[in-house]
């Protein structure tokens, strides 16, 4: 993915790879090509500015880390697997091939270290790629390539007073023979004079409590960049300790660092899939934030009705809105409002549940400790302003339960009227609560949110809720026993029990199904009453062997595969098996802007909605009715520059234009006609498309080209044979009258014929005056 530095726009995506990617690197030889390597066995050589794919060099084993040198011509370092080793890791040479083809196989291999390690952060090349240095446990490794000369340095593996020598990370100075290393205990290493195995020093920097996860030199060398668990970035001047700067408060772990070429900007990879871009002068620029990786989605995917974004954790205590459209964050909203600690085993409050009204404009969060036996919970109601653009929060309440709080939703009815709005929350202290609105006595006439009724059910822990689609019931599940509360009145009406196994989820059905209430149980069975009825329907057993693997019902999700069901039907209208290899902890369906027109009648039910799910991995998928080809352009093939272009206020005005056009002469009964040239050719698109400096020869080019401009005999339109009717008309007349007759009655006969029209014969006369009608010239009709 390339983005923009100044604007954090998504300039252009890159597929290729089978693959995860493991490595980026710039050509050191061609600063607009960039070489990538992945676990396909592949490297491949890119244009990045163009998003084109130059060449692709098999190597075939994995490759686990990439580096390049530019004293290395035509040469690349990878990190593969040792064979018939287990967790063993070497560094080798790859050779790339010169060649005209695109794909091309690098099989020379030319081992340069072994027992190294995995990561990427494990090996540095030294000044001008004079050595190369690999750290792995307690061990540092460094090798002289023109001496061919290896040196090993060892640290004591005793933890004495809280220190931990085991090397994290390791980098070198660009312009001098210094290592600079980095710690599990928070220390950093500045090592030198290692030519000699026994006369080498090293001095000590210490500032991270915990392990220095990333270090970078400056172009100059004279400043060091350290990060780590703190989510400070520690800039160190003349590696001395009592010169060193800071940048704090960047959100989460800093995993990775990178400085620009020019030294004007460095950049800081975050844990939670964060890019921080830094100036030189050790200020924050901006920051490219994708979907945040939380500790624990423990708030489950909803989705904000007001600008349809996907809501979930993002940074601790914190509730993100992550636009699926532009795959960038929104917003970050501070629920918690506490600072929070990076220490391992410190209880701290964290946001467990959140729920939206019906428009949007009210926000329910629950945030408790993490304390399981009396934990410390808080229930806080916001509201959205409009001059603000934001939520305010509105009502904070103190042990709204007295045990963990299992789930609440709104009342889905209209907001207009105050009274028409209530909160409901779920407890395991075995009640339900309606929160509703109240106006303050202040002169101002706020409202707050006060309880106005508690409901119960037999001592059981209450553990879902959820209202009809005109909120005229509430169902509460109990356990193994779901009941049914009139909205109004808060009247017990009914209640349903299905054994074995707890309800698990809990929903009404919408539309034609809204007579229909399902829920789920953890032994995977799902189930639909009706409600007029008060007889159960639908009793399934969906998980079948593999009871185990069942997650969470949203809607039509069980664990690894994706059942799709009516609620009136017991037969699913759509299954899905072998989703993903990732178990799938949450789902959402998500609204659509616009019906999505499905060319197959096979997926009805994702025209007006998507489905997204996230895995344990915290990766978001979805299922969609196009097929890869149509998803992703090849980037290799052409550069489809226009699509990523903004829509102008001409282009929106022509378009109509045109639309309007072609609808009138549709109902003036023209037939509409395309033209092969205005077609999509790939012939075409190829040679527009394309940048020069990667395009073949003209000579090549040239027959494609003019073939694509040829238009075929057998797809004439009504104005092309009409023309060519004129045409032998117009030369036939300059011979004779009798020969242009003759001419115009088979010209007119054949290809009326092949119109598909029946026509009758012409006399002469009236062939004559027919001739003088088309030359006539009627171009000031169009002024009326």
């Amino acid at each position: 993915t390339v983005y923009s530095v100044n604007t954090e726009e998504t300039l252009r995506l890159m597929s290729g790879h089978a693959d995860l990617v493991t490595g980026i690197q710039l050509n050191p030889h061609n600063h607009m090509q960039l070489y990538s390597s992945s676990l396909d066995g592949t490297i491949k050589l890119w244009d990045f500015m163009d998003g084109i794919l130059i060449k692709t060099f098999t190597v075939g084993s994995k490759l686990l880390a990439l580096y390049t040198l530019a004293t290395a011509e035509d040469s690349v370092f990878v990190v593969i697997p040792k064979k018939g080793e287990r967790d063993t890791f070497q560094l080798v040479s790859v050779k790339l091939t010169k060649g005209a083809g695109q794909d091309l196989e690098s099989k020379e291999l030319s081992v340069v270290l072994g027992g190294v390690g995995a990561s990427m952060k494990h090996i540095a090349f030294g000044r001008e790629g004079a050595y190369v240095v690999s750290v792995k446990g307690v061990n540092l490794q460094v090798y002289f390539f023109k001496r061919k000369l290896l040196n090993r340095f060892s640290l004591s593996t005793l933890k004495t007073k809280g220190g931990d020598n085991r090397f994290s990370c390791v980098v070198c100075h660009p312009t001098e023979d210094c290592i600079a290393t980095g710690h599990a205990d928070g220390k950093i290493r500045l090592w030198r004079n290692f030519h000699h195995k026994k006369e080498y020093t090293y001095s000590t920097l210490h500032w991270h409590h915990d392990i220095v996860m990333d270090l970078a030199f400056s172009m100059e060398g004279t400043r060091l960049l350290s990060g780590g668990v703190e989510s400070v970035l520690v800039q160190w001047h003349n590696e001395s300790s009592c010169q060193k700067d800071f940048l704090p408060r960047l959100g989460s772990p800093i995993e990775y660092i990178s400085m620009a070429s020019d030294g004007a900007l460095c950049c800081t990879l975050h844990t939670d899939n964060r890019i921080t871009i830094i100036n030189s002068n050790l200020r924050f620029s901006r920051s490219i934030q994708g979907l945040i990786k939380s500790r624990d989605v423990k708030t489950g995917l909803v989705v904000d009705p007001r600008t349809k974004a996907l809501v979930l954790n993002g940074e601790p205590g914190h509730l993100q809105f992550y636009s699926l459209q532009s795959d960038q964050q929104l917003f970050s909203l501070d629920i918690v409002q506490r600072q929070y600690i990076h220490e391992a085993g410190l209880k701290q409050s964290d946001l467990v549940k959140v729920a939206f009204s019906a428009r949007g404009t009210w926000l329910a969060t629950v945030e408790e400790s993490e304390e399981v036996t009396d934990p410390e919970l808080q229930l806080k109601l916001w509201f959205y302003h409009e001059e603000a653009q934001s939520f305010q929060l509105n009502t904070r309440i103190n042990t709204p339960h007295d045990n963990h709080i299992t789930d609440m939703c709104f009342r889905d009815m209209d907001e207009l009227g105050d009274d028409s709005l209530i909160l409901v929350t779920t407890g395991r202290d075995c009640v339900f609560k309606v929160w509703v609105m109240v106006e303050d006595t202040d002169p101002e006439g706020n409202v707050s949110w006060t309880c106005d009724f508690v409901g119960s059910y037999h001592n059981y822990q209450a553990t879902n809720c959820c209202f009809s689609e005109d909120g005229s019931l509430l169902a509460v599940s109990f356990e193994e026993t779901v009941t049914v509360w009139d909205s109004l009145t808060w009247d017990l009406k009914c209640t349903f029990c299905h054994p074995p196994g707890n309800i698990r989820k809990i929903c009404f059905g919408r539309l034609t199904c809204s007579k229909y209430l399902i829920g789920a149980t953890d032994y995977g069975f799902l189930c639909c009453w009706n409600l007029l009825t008060c007889a159960c329907k639908i009793s399934l057993n969906v998980s079948g062997q593999e009871h185990r693997n069942f997650l969470i019902l949203k809607k039509d999700i069980l664990g690894f595969a994706v059942f799709v069901f009516k609620p009136n039907e017991p037969r699913p209208i759509y299954i899905q098996r072998n989703l993903c290899k990732e178990k799938i902890l949450l789902a959402a369906f998500v609204p659509r802007d616009e019906p999505e027109m499905t060319s197959s009648e096979k997926y009805p039910w994702l025209r007006k909605s998507q489905l997204f799910f996230l895995t344990d991995t915290q990766e978001l998928m979805t299922l969609s009715t196009k097929s890869l080809e149509e998803r992703l352009t090849p980037s290799s093939k052409q550069l489809a520059v226009e699509e990523s272009l903004p829509v102008t206020p001409f282009s929106v005005l022509l378009g109509k234009h045109r639309q309007q056009q072609a609808q009138e002469d549709t109902d003036l009964g023209k037939p509409v006609v395309h033209n092969k040239q205005e077609q999509a050719s790939p012939a075409v698109k190829e040679l527009l498309h394309t940048p020069a400096h990667v395009l073949p020869s003209a000579s090549f080019l040239c027959t494609i080209f003019i073939n694509s401009l040829l238009i075929s005999k057998e797809n004439k339109s009504v104005e092309e044979v009409a023309d060519e009717v004129e045409m032998e008309s117009e030369k036939a007349e300059d011979d004779s009258d009798e020969e242009d007759v003759t001419a115009m009655e088979q010209e007119d006969t054949s290809h009326m014929e092949l119109l598909g029209e029946m026509t009758c014969k012409l006399s002469k006369s009236q062939e004559k005056e027919l001739r003088k009608i088309r030359k006539m010239d009627y171009s000031w009709i169009s002024a009326f």
